[in-house]
């Protein structure tokens, strides 16, 4: 495999992302596997894009390659501002001649970067990992399951899918937990996935969605604060709640329209009875999607504006306003 390369690893799929960064690291340690590589990891907008650069074109001291990621990249826009473009200039000179023994690779969850950084490298060097369609989901759970030696349900495989993030990674862990307590005797269903998996599951933005559409203030900002201090990024938590406000909006069309046909529901990705209880509850407590997706897609310029010194505070009153309906009661208290 040919190094001094940079790569644009993009979309929404977590997992097979992973996937494919590991596989670029096997490759490049050959006969002596991945122990021979070198790998740093940073963080667009923590680490300054000179320091990057800098250890980027010193080269490695300990091996014969070095496979380096910059998450977050979707930060780096040369339009913010004049440093910001000075530093997406730095950046994108580095990628277009690379350092020999170094494999560049920038990831994010959106599906296009600065079109400075995308030109800056090879057009064959550019994958994007979409989200897998509701059928490859399921299979992708059935066959984790067989491969583990377990068996599952077409409904147990519904409720994982409704419970769990919507990327190979979150499956792979929130399954794995799961298999700690399930039997080889009988196929999982539905039950036993909705049983277990709320004690094994760790919080996520699904969790969150749940307590603002019941209105959980107090437990919404307590699991805010859990994915935070777990480093989950700000711009993680948003879109994920954003998928889930674009749910709700197609949620309230099909209650419109007085269809409540369970294949419709499933359709918009609502399988389990649990996560159609959020919705309903959201649309009785008044939440209106598209405010609260404009609201997030304001929140989400402020802290990319702002940058992480406030980003905690800031989240904390995207959550305030997404759990408060729209009343006159509210507004006093939520909004500011």
């Amino acid at each position: 495999m040919a190094k001094g390369r940079s790569y644009l690893y993009l979309g929404p799929e977590i997992g097979e992302k992973q996937d494919a960064v590991a596989e670029l690291k096997r490759r490049l340690g050959g006969k002596a596997g991945e122990a021979a590589v070198e790998t740093l990891s940073f963080y667009a907008g923590e680490t300054p894009v000179t320091d990057m650069v800098a250890i980027l074109r010193n080269g490695s001291l300990f091996s014969d390659a070095r496979l380096v990621l910059i998450k977050n990249a979707e930060t780096l826009k040369s339009a913010e501002s004049a440093r910001k473009r000075e530093d997406v200039e730095l950046l994108a000179s580095y990628m277009e001649a690379p350092q020999d023994d170094t494999v560049l690779v920038l990831v994010s969850e959106e599906i296009k970067l600065d079109s400075r950084l995308e030109k800056a490298a090879d057009p064959k060097d550019k994958r994007i990992f979409w989200e897998l369609f509701e059928n490859r989901k399921a299979e992708w759970v059935e066959n984790y399951f067989r491969r583990e030696g377990f068996r599952i349900s077409a409904g147990g495989i519904d409720a994982v899918l409704e419970l769990v993030e919507n990327n190979t990674d979150a499956l792979r862990r929130e399954c794995s937990h799961l298999m700690l307590f399930l039997g080889k005797d009988r196929p999982a269903d539905a039950a036993d996935v909705e049983k277990w998996l709320s004690h094994t599951r760790e919080e996520s933005v699904f969790t969150l969605f749940s307590k603002i559409a019941s209105g959980d203030l107090t437990r919404g900002i307590e699991i805010l604060r859990t994915l935070l201090a777990a480093k989950t990024s700000t711009y993680m938590i948003i879109a994920g709640l954003a998928g889930c406000f674009r749910k709700l909006r197609d949620y309230r069309r099909l209650r419109e329209a007085g269809i409540s046909d369970e294949f419709e529901f499933k359709k918009i990705g609502l399988a389990s009875s649990k996560a159609r209880k959020d919705y309903a509850a959201a649309l009785e407590r008044g939440l209106d999607a598209s405010r609260c997706l404009a609201l997030a897609a304001e929140y989400d310029f402020r802290i990319r504006s702002t940058g992480t010194a406030s980003e905690s505070v800031l989240m904390d009153l995207l959550v305030c306003k997404l759990t408060a309906p729209r009343g006159p009661l509210r507004e006093k208290w939520y909004y500011y």
